[in-house]
């Protein structure tokens, strides 16, 4: 089984699902990437993540360009931009799938106003993922 996941700036949203379908199907090839990728992925997401036992500290933001031309079994947007200009992949994909996220890069407050916000939405991938049957 192949994945790729997108987003906008593949530091948050994508990257937690990354690491979420890595950790429930490890068996699985998982990759995301961004149409427009930030530097780093969001720190916040990295502790929100690692609070369950995740570690995506050593993920890099990535292209989606990279994977263009590639074969995916499924291909899933987790962000409304990203849907929309996504590019048309040339190489073989099964299934594509929009489950969209709030996004939590959009935070405002003190730090823990903002966890508050990357738990909500690591858990709510986690909810959406876990019942994602492959």
């Amino acid at each position: 089984m192949k994945i790729l996941i997108l987003c906008t700036g593949n530091s948050c949203r994508s990257q937690m699902a990354e690491g979420v379908l890595k950790a429930l199907h490890p068996q699985a090839e998982v990759f995301s990437a961004g149409t427009k990728p930030e530097k780093e992925v969001n720190p916040h997401a990295v502790r929100a993540m690692a609070e369950m036992g995740i570690d995506i500290s050593h993920h890099k933001p990535d292209h989606v360009d990279r994977y263009v031309g590639m074969t995916f079994d499924y291909v899933i947007t987790v962000c409304d931009h990203a849907k929309e200009v996504c590019p048309i992949f040339t190489g073989e994909v099964k299934y594509r799938l929009h489950i969209p996220f709030e996004d939590p890069a959009d935070a405002r407050g003190t730090d823990v106003e903002v966890m508050l916000v990357y738990r909500k939405v690591r858990d709510s991938i986690k909810d959406a993922f876990e019942n994602f049957k492959m």
